[in-house]
């Protein structure tokens, strides 16, 4: 199956007055598995535009990101904002699908801008709010003597470790598999640490501690955080 081939294709059957496409670069790289999907943006005059619809087609399992004009530009945005710009990336590393290049090249220079400037700024607010919920985890993790609890806990103390030292660090998060792959990007060595303390409680508390004093350290006694009104 060649996936350029097929991505085409369906574009052209699904969406023939397209006004531009993009196959995600995931499937066309090294990283591809026997499991990677077809993440096709597709870039409409209207409505029914903006939709994402899962498919399979030729074999493949497909993942299909629809928009026009207006709702890839607010995506773009709404991705940025949750420093996740997923769309973005699809867009920027995707290879066009439509002859109509000009618009294909306008549309992936705007998301190369958008990964370019790079995710907001962390917040005091933000940082204080990462370091007490790293705190408490940590807490949590000295005093469990349930194994499922200790799985549960040491796992959202991985995630929330990588996503602290990415923040401080001004890259991009990730979910899943991109978490690791960011981070691996922004910080190797801290990479390699978390990967290797999967499994070990103490070598994962050490390595959350390394990435607090980064921060300022722990923080529990003295938070606060106000609440809205109204």
């Amino acid at each position: 199956m060649d996936p350029m081939t097929d991505a085409a294709a369906l574009v052209a059957d699904r969406f023939p007055g397209a006004l531009a496409a993009f196959l995600g670069g995931g499937v066309l790289s090294p990283r591809r598995t026997a499991t990677s999907d077809l993440d096709i943006v597709v870039v409409i005059g209207g409505p029914p535009a903006p939709f994402r619809e899962s498919l399979r087609w030729r074999g493949w399992p497909v993942e299909l990101f629809v928009h026009d004009r207006a709702s890839i530009e607010r995506y773009f945005g709404i991705d940025a904002a949750a420093r996740k710009p997923n769309l973005a990336r699809m867009v920027a590393d995707g290879a066009p699908l439509t002859s109509r290049r000009e618009l294909a090249a306008e549309i992936r220079e705007r998301a190369r801008s958008v990964l370019a400037a790079g995710p907001p700024q962390l917040t005091p607010a933000e940082l204080e709010l990462r370091r007490y919920g790293l705190t408490d985890l940590l807490d949590d993790l000295a005093g469990s003597t349930d194994p499922g609890e200790t799985a549960v806990i040491c796992w959202t103390l991985w995630r929330q470790t990588a996503e602290l030292a990415l923040l401080l660090a001004g890259s991009w998060l990730g979910g899943g598999k991109w978490l690791l792959r960011e981070l691996r990007g922004a910080d190797p060595a801290l990479a390699d640490e978390l990967v290797a303390a999967i499994g070990d409680p103490v070598r994962l508390a050490a390595a959350c501690d390394h990435v607090l004093g980064r921060a300022g350290g722990r923080l529990w006694a003295g938070y606060r955080a106000e609440g809205q009104r109204g």
